[in-house]
């Protein structure tokens, strides 16, 4: 087996870049939180609720246009069964982020609600919220799980590899 030494000097700087970004944000992190008025889940994953509008569209954006989607729609929009009108679905996002934005971003964080559970969960209860929240979790288990066996169908490890004598 060849090595190709620049391949992994790239992949190792890479990674050290993303270990010093990590270290600079939790450092950034513990910071912010210690200058918020909210409790640590509130600073951990809403930012303590500063995050920039620049900042929430991109990572919206991130949230929901992967991979998958942008090799899925081009897939749909080759495919003569589907067409041209798959293409439609960055604009279709694109709204239901606005209508979401316009109607529901300011009263949920008027009330200081974290999750989109909490309005369910004050007024029907943990019982209906707690059903509400499961097809989703069983929803995101199978996703992570399905994209990780097609990354182990498409990159198999070598040490997954029959071994020939």
């Amino acid at each position: 087996m060849v090595l190709n030494i620049p391949g992994v000097v790239a992949v190792v700087i890479f990674y050290i870049l993303i270990l010093g970004t990590g270290v600079w944000a939790a450092r950034k992190s513990r910071k912010a939180e210690r200058k918020s008025h909210g409790d640590r889940t509130e600073a951990v994953l809403l930012g303590g609720r500063s995050i920039s509008l620049m900042v929430g569209i991109f990572t919206m954006t991130a949230t929901w246009v992967g991979g998958g989607f942008i090799l899925g729609l081009a897939e749909a929009v080759y495919s003569p069964k589907m067409g041209l009108i798959w293409a439609l679905m960055p604009l279709q996002y694109s709204v239901s982020f606005i209508i979401g934005g316009i109607f529901f971003a300011k009263p949920m964080r008027d009330k200081e609600y974290v999750t989109m559970m909490d309005p369910f969960q004050i007024k029907y209860g943990k019982v209906l919220s707690t059903a509400l929240v499961l097809p989703a979790l069983l929803v995101d288990v199978l996703w992570v799980s399905c994209t990780l066996l097609s990354l182990v169908v498409v990159c198999p490890l070598p040490a997954a590899q029959p071994v020939i004598y």
